[in-house]
């Protein structure tokens, strides 16, 4: 979250910076709300004082052998006072608290100023998109061709937008996100992590999912304790929020963390976008990559993301390009987002296959994520999270991108080993 000094102190600056993020955020309620705490504090620091000025004459009173009962009396009324002071005290800082979570991050100044998509600034392409000697085909038709996509048994067991993979489809996926796992691992120094499918609310929040992205996510609740659980829409959630309510020695940072999940997601938003295929699913596996690193360094590693993201595609031989988003798309909790988009030769278009963002102290406010400067002071750290990269559109992408007449498809040369040397898939 934002951090509630700056949006009492600088409303002007986080008004300002918030429209350009197109945000409807209640600053007037906010400032209102944060006026009235601050008055219902100076009054207490008021009556408390006077309580102690009488606990004193209560105890002269005591010494000389006078009575003290008007004193208590009014020392009782006061602490009457206080109780109910104490109680709108915390009614207001609940109020503030709930309030300061539903407000977006701060653009960065570097981000491109926009409305929407249309508005996002094109940094790089890499690669050169294939001429097919024949129209080629979307990858659901190119999976039914192979056998190996199946949406009907899908939904007859689950619902729409849910996919079986069968046999050499299934071990394409696992494929590539083992190749992901040991190029991010081996090569670029992240450490892999195991991490909980079902995460509290807490590690949610923290995370920046609740309160604004409830509708987007699947929930469970414990029979015998009434106790929600959320299936992460993302292995950042547990990953940002491993380390919640530590104080991490800066010479252990950065932290660069990696994972393989399911990602569970209601798609509540999208509804008659990318019916067709596996672009849009309620369940799709993901890569993800997380740093916790100190704020001079947060931007420097963002970029290295963005090209660690970049290796899994030029290691692959996708076309892609590099989008910096404008601050009217920006995620809720980023600061400054890249987009990789990669070739999809079906669609003729670019789609996103990978964010990598750097939401600074927003997410380590939220989750209490700290660490000892130089100066000995525990501040906040800065928390970045990418795609390393979303593995079903990954093998979208492959499908497309690798496709011969014959209904073949060739199987790029860096994943060969991880399928014991296959070179290509075909029809049965």
């Amino acid at each position: 979250m934002l951090d509630p000094r700056l949006i009492r102190e600088r409303a002007e600056l986080v008004e300002e910076a918030l429209k350009a993020r197109g945000a409807q955020v209640p600053l007037e309620h906010f400032a209102q709300t944060s006026e009235g705490r601050r008055r219902v504090l100076r009054e207490l620091e008021e009556l408390k004082a006077r309580r102690n000025r009488l606990s004193e004459q209560v105890a002269a009173a005591r010494r000389d052998r006078q009575d003290p009962s008007a004193l208590i009396e009014g020392s009782r009324e006061l602490g009457r006072r206080i109780s109910e002071l104490e109680a709108t005290a915390r009614a207001l800082e609940g109020e503030l608290a709930e309030a300061a979570l539903r407000f977006p991050n701060i653009p960065h100044p570097s981000v491109p100023r926009g409305t929407a998509a249309d508005d996002n600034v094109e940094v790089r392409r890499w690669g050169t998109p294939r001429a097919f000697a024949f129209p080629p085909r979307p990858h659901w038709e190119v999976g039914e061709v192979l056998g190996i996509l199946d949406f009907e048994r899908a939904a007859k067991i689950a619902k729409s937008r849910f996919a079986v993979l069968w046999g050499p489809g299934a071990r394409l996926e696992r494929a590539l996100a083992q190749f992901m796992l040991d190029l991010h691992t081996k090569a670029h120094g992240y450490r892999e992590v195991w991490v909980p499918h079902l995460v509290n609310p807490t590690a949610m929040t923290g995370a920046g999912q609740l309160p604004r992205f409830e509708e987007e996510l699947f929930r469970t609740v414990e029979p015998e304790h009434g106790r929600p659980l959320y299936l992460i829409p993302t292995a950042e959630v547990p990953l940002t929020t491993l380390h919640s309510g530590e104080v991490l020695p800066a010479e252990t940072l950065p932290r660069r963390y990696t994972a393989h999940t399911p990602c569970y997601r209601r798609e509540a938003g999208s509804y008659g976008a990318d019916t067709r295929g596996m672009i849009r699913q309620h369940q799709f596996d993901k890569v993800e990559l997380v740093k916790l690193t100190t704020p001079e360094t947060s931007y420097g590693e963002l970029e290295a993301m963005v090209r660690d993201a970049e290796a899994v595609l030029q290691r692959l031989d996708l076309p892609y390009r590099v989008v910096l988003l404008c601050t009217g798309d920006l995620g809720f909790a980023s600061a400054k987002t890249y987009d990789l988009e990669v070739w999809l030769p079906a669609q003729g278009r670019y789609r996103e296959i990978s964010s990598c963002s750097n939401c600074e102290a927003f997410q380590a406010r939220r989750a209490d994520l700290r660490y000892r400067s130089p100066r000995g002071k525990a501040e906040h750290l800065h928390t970045l999270n990418g795609s390393g990269l979303a593995v079903g559109r990954t093998l979208i992408a492959v499908l497309e991108n690798y496709q011969q007449a014959d209904g073949s498809v060739e199987i790029p040369e860096a994943l060969r080993p991880y399928l014991d040397g296959l070179d290509r898939l075909t029809p049965p």
